[in-house]
């Protein structure tokens, strides 16, 4: 692993927030100046590839990196907001639906956050 793909890996998995790849380029430049955004870019591609870092996709709003730890999102209709859920582990439930074996499953539950509504009711 190179030095950044190790230094993009500690940044998403210590961020408490759900990074997108220019948040992650500034922080990476703190350490990396000289670094440009097709680093970051590729780097991020590949330890998605590699089942590192997952990236979480919502049409409309730019992708953002989260930590593999097994959790689900609430993502703002409006803002595109994100926020960690724990719900149950639904594979087994899937697995009998589906008749087949599940690998791998992104749930993203979508609301309107509390900014979104106030906006909403002026």
């Amino acid at each position: 692993m190179t030095k950044y793909a190790r230094k993009i890996l500690e940044i998403v998995e210590n961020s408490h927030d759900h990074l997108s790849a220019e948040q992650v380029f500034e922080q990476l430049r703190e350490s990396y100046p000289s670094v440009v955004l097709a680093t970051v870019y590729n780097n991020l591609n590949r330890l998605c590839e590699e089942e590192r870092i997952r990236r979480i996709a919502y049409e409309g709003m730019p992708d953002r990196f989260d930590r593999i730890r097994r959790h689900d999102h609430l993502v703002c209709k409006s803002c595109g907001k994100l926020l960690d859920v724990q719900l149950t582990d639904l594979t087994e439930l899937l697995e009998k639906q589906a008749g087949l074996s599940i690998l791998a499953y992104d749930l993203k539950l979508i609301y309107l956050c509390e900014e979104c509504r106030k906006k909403m009711k002026e």
